[in-house]
């Protein structure tokens, strides 16, 4: 979508709490989410909290209020939902009037997320859209203090059970504003407060097709990288890299996770599994690539490729397999290739194509008919006359571009493939 903004609906209409309610006596019920907690010095923990919150309150609108909650603005555009990966930011606890400065907010968490490796160098594989939630009041209960309650679109809460820094949401107001997004392939929640927290829902599986939410605040610069682990967990598909003090040895079978594993360097390298490819390499985020002992909760059982990596500790990079499986992750919903002129299309002598390499260092091929056209090798922009197809007759032929991204940050054969995408286009000579 080109338009700036799209006005399209109202938010949920869920009655607040007759009474006030001390964010940290909501207590633990059936239907809980497991979370993570996030503290200050960049240790993560997990804990269960409600899916619902008793702090969502229906503002009452005027007008403007009214047009203003469910509007989607679109604050980063790299081109149609079908080639791209749609993260979906929802503000709560911003009032109607309030609404301009969660799309800054927004925008500026977005900016901290995208300066993050690999996101920086794949960030024209994004968009981003911003929906706006018009709450009853500004902020979020238990802020300032503990018994601080505040009517909000998401009900989003510190103190959540009982941890002072968790910030937690109702999932269904979220869904319910996640939906009025063209596309939501990522969804964070940026609540108005200045206070560091947040929360990563990573068992949330939406039926929009999500999975996972992450809440941060806005105004906090820190609270990004809240977001950043998170998606490890949605995109990456990887396991957490720290564990429980007092907790057990893991006696279970080998994890799917890429980023843990039951094996030894030496077994991973017999076996060829795991990350055995990056075994010894420098990794961004210090020291090399091996098996060191603890992840996913447990102190013994199972080995991570890197003593501290983003998925332990917040302030991190991802390291090698971490980023190879991002990358990867951003390619199950994003292309390397795109076009805005439809595969549909009948092109002829007189048409000019151009497609988008949105990855910087991508290869480009032209086909026609099944055979290179070298002279246009990374021609984004063509002249469909400069292909010379012949023939004595008017004819069909087939116009092929193939672009790939040769980054040598992927290396399993079994991720490369996505690493590269064709398009097809019929030409009359």
């Amino acid at each position: 979508m080109t338009l700036a903004a799209l006005a399209v609906g109202v938010g949920p209409t869920v009655a607040a709490p007759s009474d006030p309610v001390d964010p940290a006596s909501v207590t633990v019920s059936p239907g809980d989410q497991d979370v993570e907690v996030f503290a200050e010095d960049g240790a993560i923990s997990r804990t269960k909290v409600p899916a619902a919150s008793p702090f969502v309150g229906a503002p009452v609108m005027n007008a403007a209020g009214a047009a203003a909650d469910g509007t989607v603005t679109k604050i980063v555009n790299n081109g149609s939902t079908e080639s791209k990966l749609d993260v979906v930011m929802i503000g709560d606890g911003y009032t109607a009037s309030e609404q301009d400065k969660f799309r800054e907010d927004a925008a500026a968490k977005w900016k901290d997320i995208s300066a993050v490796e690999p996101y920086a160098t794949y960030r024209k594989l994004f968009n981003v859209w911003a929906v706006g939630a018009v709450s009853a009041q500004s902020g979020v209960s238990g802020d300032p203090k503990q018994d601080t309650v505040r009517k909000t679109a998401l009900g989003s809460r510190f103190w959540c059970n009982s941890i002072e820094r968790l910030l937690c949401v109702d999932i269904k107001a979220v869904d319910t504003y996640a939906a009025k997004a063209p596309q939501a392939d990522l969804v964070i929640v940026v609540a108005n407060t200045a206070k560091y927290g947040g929360a990563g829902y990573g068992s949330t599986q939406s039926p929009l097709g999500y999975e996972g939410i992450a809440t941060v605040a806005g105004g906090n610069s820190a609270s990004g990288q809240i977001a950043v682990h998170e998606t490890g967990h949605s995109l990456g598909k990887l396991a957490d890299e720290y564990w429980a003090d007092g907790a057990g040895p893991y006696q279970g079978a080998e994890p799917p996770q890429p980023n843990i594993t039951t094996l030894s360097a030496d077994r991973m390298r017999q076996d060829k599994a795991k990350w055995y490819r990056w075994l010894g390499k420098t990794s961004p985020d210090g020291g090399t690539v091996g098996a060191y002992q603890g992840g996913s909760n447990y102190p013994t059982g199972l080995n991570r490729p890197t003593d501290n990596s983003v998925m332990r500790s917040l302030g991190r990079e991802f390291n090698l397999p971490g980023r190879e499986a991002m990358i990867a992750g951003f390619y199950r919903h994003a292309s390397t290739l795109s076009s805005s002129t439809p595969v549909t299309t009948r092109l002829t002598a007189t048409d000019h194509l151009t497609v988008d390499l949105p990855v910087s260092g991508t290869k480009l091929r032209w086909y026609l008919d099944g055979k290179e056209v070298t002279a246009l090798r990374d021609h984004k922009s063509i002249a469909v006359s400069d292909l010379g197809p012949t023939g004595s007759k008017p004819a069909a032929h087939e116009l092929k571009a193939v672009a790939n991204d040769p980054t040598s940050a992927v290396i399993d054969p079994a991720l490369t493939p996505a690493l590269t995408r064709s398009l097809v286009w019929s030409v009359t000579r």
